[in-house]
C-alpha cells in the first residue's frame, strides 16, 4: 500500500529535484529557490526558501551525514549550504561558466560532482571547497551523475544518450554511447553491492538509468582492477509510455521508483522487474523522486509545482509489509559528522562525551545501552528535573539508580532523547523483501 500523506505547494514554478537527509527534505525549482522542510512534520524551516541563485535551480542533494546541502543552477554556480541554519558556505563556479544541470556528493562526502550543459564535469573537494579536476563528455549536456557506493568511480549521463564511467582522477574508464536513444535523463546506483562480476565473488554495483526512450535500464558495474571496469545491461523496464525523467533506489536496494512525462510514478521490484504500484496523482510531468534514508517515505516533484510525500506500507504496521524501516548508512561518518548529527537531534549535551571517546559512524552503530551507561558514563535513566537537579546540587556524584559514579552532571531532556532514540531504533530495523527471480 502506498499512501499520499502530504502535498507541499510552496514553489511557484516547476519542481526539478527533491532530496532527503536524516532530518530534512529539500526541493528546488525553476523559481530560483531551494526549500527545506522538517521530516517530523513537513513544516518549512524559518529561513526557507534559500535564495542564492539568480536563475532556476536544477538539482539539489545532501551529503551522506546531512552536514552539507548542494544546489546547482542555470547561473553556472553550485552552492554549498549549511542546512541546519540556511547559511551559504561556498559558491563553486563551473570552470566553463556553463549552466549546471546536476550535482551529487560522494558517499564519504569528500567530493562533489557538477555536470554542465556544455558537457563539462567538475570534481570538487568539499572540505577545501576548491576545484580538484575537470573533464568533459564528447557530446551533449551532462544531465545525470552518481558515485558508486565504493567511492572509486562515478558515472555521468548525457543528452546524447551516453553513460560514461570515470575514476576520481577524472580518467574516463568507459564510454557507452548507446545507453538510451535520444538521451539519458537520470542515473543512480543502489547502495547495496551485488555479486556477479567478471571475477568470481567480486563486488559489483547495480546502476539504474532512465531516458527519453521511455525506458529504465538496469546495469551491473563490475570493477576489473584499479584501472578498468565493465558496464553491462542486466534488463530493461518498459512500462512508462513517455520519457522517464527520474529514478531512485530505496536505501536497502529492494525497491526502485521512477517518474515520467506520462505523469505517473511507478514503484518496481528491481530484482524481478515487477511493477508494485503505479501512482497518478501529479497533474503534469513527474520530474523528481527521492527515498528517505531511514523512513518508508518517498518524495516526488512535478511540473505542477508540487512535491508529494508518500508512505509505503499499510497504516497498521508502518510499512513493514513492503519496505520496513530503513537503516541509515552511517558507517562512514567521521567523529565530526557524528557530533553534527547529535546537534541536529538537539543532543548538544552529548557532543563533548562522544567526541572525547572518539565515536565515529561505525562506533555509533555498535553502541548499546551498556556502552552508554558504563563506557560513556551516560546515566540513561529519566528523572523529574527538579529532583535530579537537587540531587546533583547536593554534590552527590553518583547515579540515583545504580550508585555508580557520574563523570558528567549534564542533564538531557527526556523528550528530545526519546525522539532521537525512536528514530535510531527505526533506522536499524531492516526488513528484507522476499527473494525473487532475476528479471529477464
Amino acid at each position: 500500500m502506498v499512501t499520499l500523506v502530504q502535498t507541499l505547494t510552496d514553489h511557484t514554478d516547476d519542481v526539478n529535484c527533491c532530496a532527503f537527509s536524516s532530518a530534512y527534505l529539500a526541493s528546488c525549482s525553476l523559481d530560483k529557490t531551494i526549500r527545506l522542510y522538517l521530516l517530523k512534520d513537513f513544516s518549512e524551516l524559518p529561513f526557507s526558501p534559500l535564495k542564492g541563485h539568480s536563475y532556476g535551480v536544477h538539482s539539489c542533494c545532501f551529503s551522506s551525514c546531512g552536514r552539507f546541502l548542494a544546489s546547482s543552477s542555470t547561473d553556472g554556480m553550485t552552492v554549498l549550504w549549511n542546512p541546519q541554519f540556511g547559511e551559504k558556505l561556498a559558491t563553486l563556479k563551473q570552470p566553463s561558466e556553463s549552466p549546471v544541470r546536476v550535482c551529487k556528493f560522494s558517499h564519504d562526502s569528500n567530493y562533489l560532482i557538477s555536470g554542465a550543459a556544455d558537457g563539462t564535469v567538475a570534481l570538487w573537494d568539499v572540505r577545501l571547497k576548491k576545484l580538484r579536476r575537470t573533464g568533459a563528455v564528447e557530446d551533449g549536456s551532462v544531465i545525470a551523475c552518481d558515485f558508486s557506493p565504493g567511492g572509486n568511480h562515478f558515472v555521468t549521463g548525457s543528452t546524447s544518450g551516453e553513460l560514461t564511467v570515470w575514476d576520481c582522477q577524472m580518467k574516463c574508464l568507459l564510454n557507452l554511447k548507446t545507453a538510451h536513444d535520444l538521451g539519458v535523463t537520470c542515473c543512480e546506483f543502489s547502495t547495496q553491492p551485488i555479486t556477479g562480476g567478471i571475477n568470481s565473488g567480486s563486488q559489483c554495483f547495480l546502476l539504474a538509468s532512465c531516458g527519453q526512450d521511455n525506458k529504465i535500464n538496469l546495469w551491473i558495474l563490475s570493477p576489473e582492477d584499479a584501472t578498468g571496469c565493465e558496464l553491462r545491461m542486466r534488463c530493461s523496464l518498459n512500462r512508462h509510455t513517455a520519457p522517464v525523467l527520474s529514478c531512485c533506489f530505496s536505501p536497502d536496494g529492494q525497491i526502485l521508483v521512477s517518474g515520467s512525462v506520462d505523469k505517473s510514478i511507478i514503484i518496481w521490484n528491481p530484482t524481478s522487474g515487477a511493477v508494485l504500484y503505479i501512482l497518478t496523482q501529479h497533474k503534469r510531468y513527474v520530474t523528481a523522486c527521492a527515498f528517505a534514508r531511514n523512513l518508508p517515505l518517498i518524495a516526488t516533484g512535478s511540473m505542477d509545482k508540487t512535491v508529494n510525500i508518500w508512505r509505503i506500507g499499510s497504516e497498521n504496521n508502518s510499512g513493514n509489509d513492503l519496505l520496513g524501516k530503513f537503516r541509515c548508512a552511517v558507517q562512514h561518518w567521521s567523529e565530526d559528522e557524528v557530533c553534527y548529527w547529535l546537534s541536529v537531534e538537539e543532543l548538544q549535551e552529548l557532543v563533548v562525551v562522544f567526541k572525547s571517546n572518539n565515536i565515529d559512524g561505525q562506533e555509533l552503530l555498535n553502541l548499546t545501552k551498556e556502552n552508554l551507561e558504563n563506557d560513556l558514563k551516560v546515566d540513561g535513566y529519566s528523572y523529574e528535573r527538579e529532583a535530579i537537579e537537587s540531587w546533583i546540587n547536593t554534590k552527590k556524584r553518583t547515579s540515583p539508580m545504580t550508585n555508580k559514579p557520574l563523570e558528567s552532571s549534564l542533564i538531557t531532556p527526556n523528550r528530545t532523547l526519546k525522539m532521537a532514540i525512536d528514530r535510531w531504533i527505526e533506522a536499524q530495523q531492516v526488513v528484507k523483501m522476499p527473494a525473487n527471480q532475476g528479471c529477464n
